[in-house]
């Protein structure tokens, strides 16, 4: 096939296969809509150049060894395998109103990928500029994804996540229904105003962890937060390690227990801590009911 086809002979060319499984290999793609509405189509070893939305309203694509240059090239397409290729800077907003997409071993350096999509399937994904990625999206599993930018997962639902590693603030943003494991999260104000979220295994390091959510719970986590784990309705801790984490829980409905010392605990609304020894206890007596909360401590 030609290089640099322009979209007219792509079409002239699909219609001649009509009806059967399409290949385009070794091409470079330019113009807009390049391929446009295209089903059943295998891309291998393809260049998406200058022009938008080359792949928009298309259906049951398998893409490999490809690289997109340009924006928005997946947009309203549904049952799409993107395998070894790459989204560059310039590829932004690369996947949205997608259902049913599955990326193994894909470099996303554009920024606002995925959004308003659902049943996502991520495999050793770099995203390099992960700004506003992965916004509002449902029925999410990623094994290890490394991502890198402010506001992954924004009130994004029904997440799970093994060996995912993100360097950003603001990560899960309003998410519910979040499971995460064997992962690393730098991320100040990480799972803020969340609902149902389990974390295991796993480094939680950034201020002002988990504020203003529902039913949050760690298990044999290490974590190092200022003033985190507050504003929380059920939060569970279970062979925790609090590093170098002040002024927790408060405000927080509590059922702790850990295998470090805390540095402080402040106006917690109730519950039960277990620690090994906590530095500083503040109990407020016009804030909260100190009764309301048993602290046990080796010291």
């Amino acid at each position: 096939m030609a290089t640099g086809w322009s979209m007219h002979a792509f079409e002239r060319t699909l219609s001649r296969v009509e009806g059967m499984t399409t290949t385009i290999s070794n091409t470079r793609l330019t113009g807009e809509r390049a391929a446009f509405g295209a089903k059943d189509l295998t891309v291998v070893n393809t260049i998406f150049a200058e022009g938008e939305s080359p792949l928009k309203h298309s259906r049951d694509l398998d893409i490999r060894h490809t690289v997109f240059e340009w924006k928005y090239p997946l947009w309203y397409a549904e049952n799409v395998t993107v395998v070894d290729s790459s989204l560059l800077e310039t590829a932004r907003s690369g996947l949205w109103y997608m259902d049913d997409v599955t990326l193994r071993r894909v470099l996303v350096a554009a920024p606002k990928t995925l959004r308003r999509s659902r049943h996502i399937v991520m495999e050793n994904v770099c995203m390099a500029d992960a700004a506003e990625t992965m916004w509002s999206c449902d029925d999410i599993s990623m094994k290890d994804v490394s991502v890198h930018g402010d506001y992954f997962g924004m009130n994004s639902s029904n997440v799970v996540a093994d060996g995912l590693n993100v360097s950003g603030n603001y990560a899960f943003d309003g998410g519910h229904d979040i499971e995460i494991v064997n992962s690393t999260l730098l991320s100040k104000d990480a799972f803020w105003n969340c609902e149902n979220v389990v974390v295991r295994d796993s480094t939680i390091i950034g201020e002002y962890l988990g504020w203003n959510s529902r039913n949050v719970t760690f298990v044999n986590c290490t974590i190092e937060s200022l003033q985190g784990l507050c504003y929380i309705e059920g939060l569970v801790l279970r062979g925790c390690r609090l590093i170098n984490t002040t002024l927790a829980f408060e405000y927080s409905t509590i059922d702790v227990e850990v295998e470090s010392t805390i540095d402080s605990v402040i106006n917690p609304s109730g519950g039960v801590i277990k620690a090994r020894s906590i530095g500083e206890l503040i109990m407020d007596a016009d804030r909260v009911d100190a009764n309301a909360t048993k602290i046990i401590t080796e010291s």
